[in-house]
């Protein structure tokens, strides 16, 4: 990457942190992926309290980014319980909880797990 494609990156990056801490995403982890993979250069994960909470993430960053002059690609998941946008060098993920400590895509990227609830046990268990 050029110095103005790593300028846009990071003002894209900025832009869909700044749109998911605006409707109170939690634990928003920011993994540089382009060493992984040539698909995409980072990749955003953020947990939502509620299926509501994560259509409304998702589509808030969409937003934002498309306000901010970047193509958005597409955007997949309409249950509410995971919904990705693909913006092309950057792939936000916005998750439940209980999915995104089932599917511990954090630490598949090189990422650390959050710890959702810290000292108590999860609310929640994957199904086996």
């Amino acid at each position: 990457m050029n110095e103005q494609e790593l300028q846009d990156l990071q003002k894209m990056v900025e832009t869909a942190v700044e749109a998911l801490e605006d409707i109170k995403a939690k634990d928003i982890s920011v993994l540089q992926t382009q060493e992984k993979t040539s698909l995409f250069a980072r990749m955003i994960i953020a947990s939502g309290d509620s299926t509501r909470q994560v259509k409304a993430l998702a589509n808030n960053v969409a937003v934002s980014l498309k306000e901010a002059g970047f193509e958005i690609l597409s955007t997949e998941g309409d249950s509410g319980e995971w919904t990705l946008v693909d913006a092309g060098d950057l792939i936000v993920h916005v998750m439940l909880p209980a999915v995104r400590d089932f599917y511990d895509i954090d630490t598949l990227w090189g990422g650390e797990k959050p710890s959702f609830h810290a000292g108590a046990q999860k609310p929640w268990h994957a199904a086996d």
